[in-house]
């Protein structure tokens, strides 16, 4: 096996599996679930590969339970009678500790108990730069929420090496390939989703994996975008096939449900103004490596189309605050309202307290991003939502420091958990 790659989630998971329970890891195929299942396991049933496991999970399922704890159950999904044996076994056994990892969502069913106080879901997304060992790190997103003063740090990559980040993605087999072969692998991938991934959720019509294609290329032009979804329709409308809105909101959902696709939700807070604050969700993949692959491009293309690196480069940006925000308990949401103003992120806690965080890939646009920040920060209302933990700008930049405004500049390549 290869060497494992320690995750931002490690040390929470491990201390979970210190008292009986079970954890389930949910996320896309090949983002290491299964990887980080055996690292904190001592024993282990694969589902996707013993065809018996799955015949044993039909007739007498409690017997896949049994072996050292904690015991690793992967793409469980695939005998989903398993959840509710494991809810009981936690229920009954004092030393029972699961770790679960599927790469789809189940349908509905209403007699699989929701595993509420016995089954914590983890989600897992492709590796983040300080993952890969990409960034430093040494800009912790947590202590933005403890009055940072200022930062200080200096990223090694450039703007060239950044294009090829977001080409490779966050996948840990795809680390250490030439990159020409990676991109090869992510369009296989993509493709893969549409002709089997989604036939393989049983509740599932038969869909055209053409049109399945023709909506990943449409989110990939779109990727950090409000795009709606009757401009996806057109734009994955091909000749006399037209593709309805109906179509599209399945396709997305399917995608969703596959962890391929991950809206960013709308933030609503109180405003000074009348304006109103925009809902749409604004459109990504699970990691930006996918919307690279779905129009066709790679690295080069990247360099020579800045307006659509910056889609790119946003992506990555989110997909990065989604894994160092996720042990803080933090949603990551954007803002709009209709009289323009915009933030790239909000990172919120269950406490209320947030980051303002805006992206540019260049340099030169620091100071109109700035005052972007300012200005939305500038409209909230004092008396209903508490001003900003910190605001932070996050470039693809060389030096992270602290501006005269108070402003955190970040380099994406210093960020860490």
């Amino acid at each position: 096996m290869p060497a494992y790659r320690p995750r931002v989630l490690d040390s929470e998971l491990a201390e979970m599996l210190r008292y009986p329970g079970a954890v389930l890891l949910e996320g896309p195929r090949a983002c290491g679930k299964s990887a980080t299942g055996r690292h904190h396991s001592r024993s282990v049933v694969q589902l996707d590969v013993e065809p018996s496991a799955q015949q044993l999970a039909e007739l007498d399922p409690d017997r896949l339970l049994r072996g050292e704890k904690p015991r690793f159950i992967d793409e469980w999904q695939l005998a989903p009678k398993l959840w509710n044996h494991v809810r009981a076994s936690v229920d009954q056994e004092r030393d029972a500790t699961y770790i679960l990892a599927g790469s789809a969502v189940p349908a509905d069913d209403e007699t699989r108990h929701s595993g509420a106080g016995r089954i914590v879901r983890y989600r897992m997304r492709p590796m983040s730069l300080s993952e890969t060992g990409a960034s430093s790190g040494s800009v912790r997103l947590n202590d933005f929420f403890r009055d940072l003063a200022h930062v200080d740090g200096e990223s090694t990559l450039t703007v060239p090496d950044l294009a090829e980040a977001a080409a490779r993605g966050g996948w840990p087999g795809l680390q250490e390939l030439p990159l020409h072969l990676a991109l090869g692998r992510i369009r296989s991938y993509l493709d893969d989703t549409a002709r089997i991934d989604i036939r393989r959720l049983e509740d599932e019509p038969r869909r055209n994996p053409d049109g399945i294609l023709r909506v990943l290329r449409a989110l990939g032009r779109g990727t950090a975008t409000e795009i709606a979804v009757s401009a996806l329709a057109r734009d994955a409308s091909t000749g006399a096939e037209r593709m309805t809105d109906a179509s599209v909101q399945t396709y997305l959902s399917a995608l969703t449900r596959v962890f391929v696709v991950e809206d960013q939700p709308s933030w609503g807070p109180h405003l000074r103004s009348r304006d109103r604050v925009r809902m749409a969700p604004r459109r990504h993949f699970v990691d930006p490596s996918l919307a690279i692959a779905a129009v066709g491009a790679d690295a080069d293309r990247l360099l020579t189309d800045l307006a659509y690196f910056g889609q790119v480069f946003e992506s990555m940006v989110v997909r990065d605050l989604r894994v160092y925000s996720a042990p803080l308990g933090a949603t990551v949401r954007h803002y709009r309202d209709s009289a323009g103003r915009e933030l790239d992120a909000v990172v919120e806690r269950p406490d209320g307290s947030w980051l303002a965080v805006e992206v540019t890939l260049a340099a030169a646009r620091e100071d109109d991003a700035a005052a972007t920040l300012n200005r939305v920060v500038d409209n909230l209302d004092p008396t209903h939502t508490a001003p900003p933990a910190a605001k932070i700008l996050i470039t693809g930049g060389r030096y992270a420091y602290t501006r005269t405004d108070g402003i955190h500049v970040v380099p994406l390549a210093c960020l860490g958990a």
